[in-house]
C-alpha cells in the first residue's frame, strides 16, 4: 500500500463527520416514512416454458447475478499465503466500527507468527450511495481493507455479503489455510483460535456456535422471516451462528461453489448450512462456550479461553482491549 499524505489522514475524519451530517439532513427530509423495499432487483433467470422468467419472492436475494466489484484488492494474496482470512461485515457508513475492529483483535499483527489478512465486506447504501462513495474510496485508500460489490446493502441480503467474499477468497486467495467470518459487533480472541483450533492445519472443518434442529421463523414480524416460498422445509440443516464461524481453505471454496446451485435464502448463516448439507459436511461444535452468542461481561481470565463473544460494540471492545491485551493477570 502506498504512503499517504498526512494532510489526507488529517482531513479524512472531517470528510466521515460531513458525510454523515449529509445523511442524516437527507434521511429527515427526503426518506418516507415507511420505507420501500430495497432488495435489488431480480436475478435474470431461465425463461419458464410459457416464455416468461419465474418470480422471484422479494426476500429472496437475487443470486446468483454477476455483481460487480466496485472496491477490491485482487493482489492482497500474491506476496504471502495468510493463515486465517477475516471476512468482516460491515454496514457501508459504520465506520467507528470498522477503525474499533482494525484497533482490537482485527489487526492483522495481534497472533504473532500467524500470517492474517482483513477485509471488510460492504454492499452499496439504499439511500446515500453517492454521499458514501468518495468517502469509502479515502477509508480505503488509507486502509486498503475495504470490499464492495454493486447489491444493496440490507439485512436479507447478508448471504449476498458472505457470498461475497467467498467469491474473493476462491478467485483471489485460494491458498488461505483458513477463513473466518465474522460481524463487527463480536469480541474475538484470535490467539485462542489459532493456537487451540486452528494448528496444525486441517481440512473438511467448520466450526462456531452450532445450532441444530431449529427452523425458519413464519411470521412477517420476525426480523428473521422466512416465508415458504423462500425455503419451504420446517428445519434448517446444522449451521453455525452468523456472528463467527471458521472454515476451512476446501470447505470455503466448495461452499461458494455449491452456492450457484442451492436456492439462496435470506438467512446468511442457515444458508451457509444448507450449503453444507448439499456437500455432505458437518459442522462441529468449538470447545464449550468458546463461541458465545450473547453477551457477556469482561473479564480476561475468561475471554482468554473463548474465541468469540457477541454484542460487544465499537466503545465496548476499545475500552476492553488495552487490559485484555496487556494487563498482567495471572489465571487460575
Amino acid at each position: 500500500m502506498k504512503p499517504v499524505p498526512i494532510s489526507r489522514l488529517l482531513l479524512l475524519p472531517a470528510a466521515l463527520a460531513l458525510a454523515l451530517l449529509a445523511l442524516r439532513e437527507q434521511q429527515r427530509q427526503h426518506l418516507p416514512t415507511q420505507p420501500s423495499p430495497v432488495t435489488p432487483g431480480p436475478t435474470p433467470r431461465p425463461p419458464a416454458r410459457n416464455g416468461t422468467a419465474p418470480a422471484r419472492h422479494p426476500l429472496q436475494p437475487p443470486y446468483p447475478h454477476p455483481y460487480r466489484f466496485l472496491l477490491n484488492h485482487p493482489d492482497k494474496c500474491r506476496a504471502r499465503v495468510p493463515l486465517l482470512v477475516l471476512l468482516v461485515a460491515s454496514a457501508p457508513a459504520d465506520f467507528a466500527a470498522r477503525d474499533a475492529v482494525r484497533r482490537t483483535w482485527g489487526n492483522e499483527s495481534s497472533v504473532p507468527g500467524a500470517p492474517l489478512l482483513r477485509l471488510f465486506l460492504l454492499g452499496v447504501h439504499p439511500a446515500f450511495d453517492a454521499e458514501l462513495r468518495p468517502v469509502l474510496r479515502e477509508e480505503d485508500e488509507l486502509h486498503g481493507d475495504l470490499l464492495q460489490q454493486d447489491f444493496l446493502d440490507t439485512y436479507n441480503n447478508l448471504t449476498l455479503k458472505t457470498l461475497m467474499g467467498l467469491e474473493w477468497v476462491s478467485r483471489f486467495c485460494p491458498n488461505a489455510t483458513y477463513v473466518m467470518k465474522a460481524d463487527t459487533d463480536v469480541f474475538l480472541n484470535l490467539d485462542f483460535l489459532v493456537r487451540r483450533l486452528l494448528l496444525p492445519p486441517k481440512r473438511g472443518f467448520v466450526t462456531g456456535y452450532v445450532y441444530r434442529n431449529t427452523g425458519p421463523l413464519r411470521s412477517p414480524a420476525y426480523k428473521w422471516f422466512v416465508p415458504r416460498e423462500v425455503y419451504p422445509n420446517d428445519t434448517y440443516p446444522p449451521y453455525c451462528g452468523g456472528p463467527g464461524y471458521v472454515l476451512s481453505r476446501d470447505v470455503a471454496l466448495r461452499v461458494f461453489a455449491v452456492a450457484q446451485t442451492v436456492p439462496p435464502i435470506n438467512m446468511e448463516d442457515a444458508f451457509v448450512g444448507l450449503c453444507l448439507h448439499a456437500l455432505g459436511l458437518r459442522v462441529r461444535d468449538g470447545p464449550p462456550g468458546a463461541f458465545t452468542m450473547y453477551r457477556l461481561p469482561y473479564d480476561k481470565c475468561r475471554f482468554s479461553r473463548l474465541v468469540m463473544v457477541h454484542h460487544y460494540a465499537p466503545q465496548d471492545l476499545l475500552q476492553v482491549w488495552p487490559h485484555f491485551r496487556d494487563a498482567p493477570v495471572e489465571c487460575p
